[in-house]
């Protein structure tokens, strides 16, 4: 579906025709101003400005008595609707919405509700940012394209309209840069939920390698995959040994970008971003329960993330190098399928003992992280994966788990999750649960093997740091976030595009 068209204008409202859709900010209670840069003063209630509130009276509305008569608060992404009552109305409805301190975090909320309360509508107009900072600026928006997304593969989908957004400023200027940024992440994110949400009979590994050779060639990026006999010929042996049960062959996807010599820095440093491609995981002969099966299709959301960041480097001029890793395959119980009890050897040599096949992410990982570390000599390596379901029993479905063995790394993360709306929480690598990682017949084993200590999320992510040398590394294991069961807010039921708006944050701050 097309994305909205955003449209900042200094046309007040009322010098604006063939609109479906008028939004009013309405600021929380205790706050002052109005979201209209027209002095509301600071009051107990929630406030509508004066010239959002002549507006409103304009079209034969009562603001102050509607918000009283609905009790509203203004609350983030609070929303009152009213219907044109006349056939000659200027517009079709007026949404009283509720934008709270006008935070960025509120406005990505409000931008979500307007969204879904504007759904198919072709015209809408709003104030909302007019006396907001820019970031807030680049938040609505963000939430707007995200509360809009749908992915449909009924026989008659969805209708949709060309839309466009009007935003109503004092200085389109001030706020051109943050609402391109916000156009450019939505789309990117709107990719990994494609990705995502795409039924697995379509997606193979060689479907998302093909999805991501139209990126590169759309984005400016060099690719490589490699097949399964560059694989084995390799010694990439845990993406062979998952893969080897399934008809259809793993891949490694290699996407690399290299900055705008306008962008470069005069040093250029050099990250990787590896992602998790499990392109549907039945958890191979230690199978699933047929409800956890259901979801799996979204077991590639790490990979979808990297390949979705990848989409987006170039139109955000990040100024850093950027490799971006995919480890694909397909997790399938069959007469080839590797055993619990196998022994492999990872890329670069390190042998495994295979205790679970449903462990499987952390087998993909591990070859791609040892590739990352040895043959690409990255500054920082980032991975990202719905690993565990342990991360989801301790954090819940609204935060990621964050392992990082650089301090530094770790609170730019922390930071850039919390400006994004992807939020993360750090976690310990408890060295005293390493022990349980101890094979009596190769290097390591891939789980816990003791089963006084849980941890699963923590093992997880110690056995990842086996690959990764000294390099300062950080692991999100997005497990819970990735996929959500319904709507709420910019999120959208499905898989969610987690974790591609914090590593675009971060990733323009490193230049």
């Amino acid at each position: 579906m097309d994305l909205p068209s955003f449209n900042l204008t200094t046309t007040p409202l009322t010098g604006l025709t063939g609109l479906d859709v008028v939004a009013l900010p309405v600021r929380g209670g205790g706050s002052a101003g109005n979201g209209a840069g027209n002095g509301a003063a600071e009051g107990s209630g929630p406030r509508v400005g004066d010239a959002d509130a002549e507006v409103a009276r304009g079209l034969g509305i009562d603001p102050e008595a509607v918000l009283e008569l609905q009790k509203a608060k203004g609350a983030p992404g609070e929303t009152v609707v009213i219907p044109a009552v006349r056939r000659d109305a200027a517009v079709k409805s007026v949404i009283l919405l509720g934008i709270g301190d006008g935070s960025p975090q509120a406005l990505r909320k409000a931008g979500a509700a307007l969204a879904r309360q504007s759904r198919d509508r072709a015209r809408v107009a709003t104030t909302t940012l007019a006396d907001l900072e820019a970031d807030a600026a680049r938040a609505f928006v963000e939430g707007y394209l995200l509360a809009g997304y749908r992915f449909s593969r009924k026989s008659e989908p969805p209708e949709s309209v060309d839309q466009t957004v009007d935003l109503v400023v004092a200085d389109p200027g001030s706020y051109q840069e943050a609402v391109d940024r916000g156009v450019v992440t939505g789309r990117a994110v709107r990719l990994a939920r494609d990705l995502a949400n795409t039924p697995a009979n379509e997606k193979s590994p060689a479907w998302l390698a093909e999805q991501a050779e139209l990126v590169a060639e759309r984005a400016g990026l060099a690719v490589r995959v490699w097949d399964e006999r560059e694989l084995a010929a390799k010694g990439f042996g845990g993406l062979v040994a998952v893969g080897m049960g399934s008809a259809r062959p793993p891949r490694l996807i290699e996407l690399a970008y290299q900055p705008d010599r306008a962008t470069r820095k005069r040093k250029t440093p050099h990250v990787v971003l590896v992602g998790k491609g499990i392109t549907f995981d039945t958890g191979g002969l230690s199978l699933k329960p047929r409800e956890a099966m259901v979801p799996m299709k979204t077991d590639m959301s790490g990979g979808g993330a990297v390949i979705a960041v990848m989409s987006a480097l170039r139109d955000l001029g990040v100024g850093v190098r950027v490799t971006g890793l995919v480890a694909a395959a397909e997790n399938m119980p069959s007469g080839s399928a590797q055993r619990p009890g196998d022994v492999i050897t990872q890329y670069g040599g390190k042998t495994v003992e295979i205790m679970n096949t449903d462990a499987e992410g952390r087998l993909v990982l591990a070859d791609a992280l040892a590739y990352a570390d040895r043959e690409l000599t990255p500054d920082v390596i980032v991975d990202l994966a719905t690993l565990t379901g342990a991360a989801t029993l301790g954090l819940g479905r609204q935060y990621a788990a964050l392992y990082a063995t650089d301090e530094a790394l770790a609170e730019a993360l922390l930071t850039a999750g919390q400006a994004s709306g992807d939020r993360l929480w750090r976690m310990p690598l408890v060295e005293d649960y390493r022990s349980t990682l101890d094979s009596d017949v190769a290097d390591i084993c891939h789980v816990n093997r003791d089963p006084r200590i849980g941890g699963g999320s923590i093992t997880a992510a110690l056995f990842l740091r086996e690959f990764v040398g000294e390099r300062p590394w950080a692991h999100l294991d997005i497990a819970g976030p990735a996929r959500a069961d319904a709507d709420a807010d910019e999120i959208t039921r499905g898989g969610t595009g987690f974790g591609t708006r914090a590593l675009l944050r971060w990733l323009e701050g490193l230049g």
